[in-house]
């Protein structure tokens, strides 16, 4: 299996016969628009294309998706309820779900769980591989801002959400997860606990825009945890990945 990662929190999948791209914001090319990996080659790409969005902030949702079917129409959405009620897709326009609802076909199962912002995030089962993009589920919370009563509801919301994941999936393949240096000091915490609660045998950050040092920095604690860990270093680079 290859994990592509495209921007931000935006990362491809591709497994024979099947493509997963998710909160597509741009594409990976930092010079043109509208190129890179996702227009250049996994648009292109033979097979079932699945596209999925886990809420409707304009960094983890472009409308311009609904465009890709001209190219490729073998594509299904799979898209957060919160991008319908926010009016920034339409009835018609895929399959909308929200925390507690699933999508299933013979190719894969999605299941959507809660977040602490808005929208969902995703649990993929594709082929033998249980596969967790946060969306913006994290630990939101800015410890030189925040008050102390803000730090503990961030805090006992976060937990809550991962203990709900845990008693259906304590353990899982590929999480794709929050690691934002622009929250401050105790930026890692929310990646720190995820792990700590649920088994990751595999780590990538994301939400870190082009602060990558940032992003990797998680690397050595969750190494220290056992998680195989991505180090991204930039737009468009694809990992090799096993179980």
């Amino acid at each position: 299996m290859t994990l592509n990662y495209i921007y931000h929190s935006g990362f491809a999948i591709q497994a024979e016969d099947v493509t997963i791209i998710i909160d597509y914001y741009k594409d990976s090319s930092e010079t043109e628009f509208n190129r890179g990996i996702v227009h250049d080659y996994l648009l292109q790409r033979p097979g079932k294309l699945y596209v999925l969005a886990t809420h409707f902030h304009p960094d983890h949702f472009n409308p311009e998706i609904f465009n890709w079917k001209e190219q490729h129409p073998d594509i299904q959405y799979i898209l957060s309820k919160d991008i319908l009620k926010h009016r920034r897709a339409k009835v018609g326009d895929g399959v909308f779900i929200q925390k507690g609802e699933t999508y299933e076909d013979e190719t894969l199962h999605i299941e959507a769980y809660g977040s602490t912002d808005v929208g969902s995030s995703f649990l993929i089962q594709l082929h033998d591989w249980h596969i967790f993009h946060a969306g913006d589920l994290n630990n939101w919370h800015w410890s030189e801002e925040s008050t102390e009563e803000e730090i503990k509801k961030a805090n006992g919301d976060f937990l809550a959400e991962v203990k709900y994941l845990k008693e259906k999936s304590p353990i899982i393949d590929l999480t794709l997860f929050p690691v934002d240096r622009r929250m401050g000091k105790d930026y890692m915490k929310g990646a720190k606990q995820f792990i700590e609660q649920i088994k990751t045998t595999i780590f990538a950050p994301m939400h870190f825009s082009e602060d990558y040092e940032g992003g990797n920095a998680f690397g050595p604690f969750a190494e220290s945890k056992g998680c195989r860990f991505i180090s991204i270093t930039h737009r468009g680079e694809s990992f090799e990945i096993t179980k």
